[in-house]
């Protein structure tokens, strides 16, 4: 039944997916406008608190914190993953039971207190290594606890199945393209801002997410597709979504119906001739001679 289940909506998808273009993603109505917003937004999010950028130079934050020893950076980012594995595991378990949005806001909340922690590290001349790499691991993990894994579920969630495949290849696209500009330009802004102020500003970046979050990002545990574009149309006062979806699966079902009557008229026509085969074919003669000793 599941695997049935799985297969049909991977056939209503792709019908979806072809039953519409570009135009809806491009010029938008406000419903999907508003789907757009917070699944891209989202995906953008992730990666607007700078976490590919941290990731990439954890050796030249380490080295710069005060860290020289290359034993020791190996080990601390071989403890540092195994931080953010554990949390992924973990934040799998509470997605299901605590939902979405206060995941979101207490990663959100605890990475702007831990880039806060690691900033410490860099003000003043006193050693603070330990600020930095404890920072490190809080943020490391209150990222894995929310950020890093949500933002690939929310995108799934809230697109409907007329968009979701182009909605998500945008989300993709603008995931990568955030990675890419934080990623590159961290060395050039860190050296003119400082390291201290970078991580100063990557935690306020923070909690303009999670007031962005606040505002626009619903909660969607337990809430299946049909339920999540009932929510955007009457937030935004646009039907035209709902109307596009039930006029989608109107004609898939004409179109199922239609397949099932071809069938049920082909199956007729074999069995036709079969029958009329049989009426037309002689006795054998075995029969005659049982007749007669009868």
């Amino acid at each position: 039944v599941i695997v049935h289940e799985i297969k049909e909506s991977m056939e209503k998808e792709a019908i979806a997916e072809h039953a519409v273009g570009w135009d809806v993603i491009l010029f938008p109505s406000p419903a999907f406008k508003r789907m757009l917003l917070v699944g891209v937004g989202t995906a953008i999010a992730q990666q607007a608190v700078g976490i590919d950028a941290i990731q990439y130079f954890l050796v030249f934050i380490l080295d710069e914190s005060g860290i020289k020893s290359r034993a020791a950076q190996t080990w601390i980012l071989i403890v540092l993953g195994l931080i953010k594995l554990v949390v992924i595991v973990l934040a799998g378990h509470l997605f299901d039971r605590r939902g979405r949005r206060p995941l979101f806001f207490v990663s959100l909340l605890g990475m702007a207190v831990s880039l806060s922690l690691v900033s410490f590290a860099f003000i003043g001349k006193a050693s603070s290594e330990g600020f930095a790499v404890f920072g490190l691991a809080l943020y490391l993990a209150f990222f894995s606890l929310g950020m890093g894994p949500g933002a690939w579920l929310i995108p799934s969630e809230v697109f409907s199945t007329m968009i979701r495949a182009k909605a998500m290849s945008v989300a993709t696209f603008m995931n990568r393209v955030t990675a890419t500009v934080i990623s590159s330009t961290f060395l050039s802004v860190a050296n003119a801002m400082s390291y201290a102020g970078f991580f100063i500003l990557m935690a306020v970046v923070c909690l303009v997410v999670l007031a962005w979050m606040y505002v626009y990002l619903p909660e969607t545990k337990g809430r299946p597709l049909e339920d999540m574009s009932q929510y955007f149309a009457e937030i935004t006062g646009d039907r035209s979504v709902l109307e596009a979806e039930e006029m989608l699966y109107r004609n898939d079902d004409d179109d199922a119906s239609a397949g099932e009557s071809r069938r049920s008229r082909a199956e007729g026509a074999e069995r036709a001739p079969a029958r009329s085969l049989m009426q037309e074919r002689p006795p054998p003669e075995d029969a005659h001679i049982v007749g007669t000793m009868a």
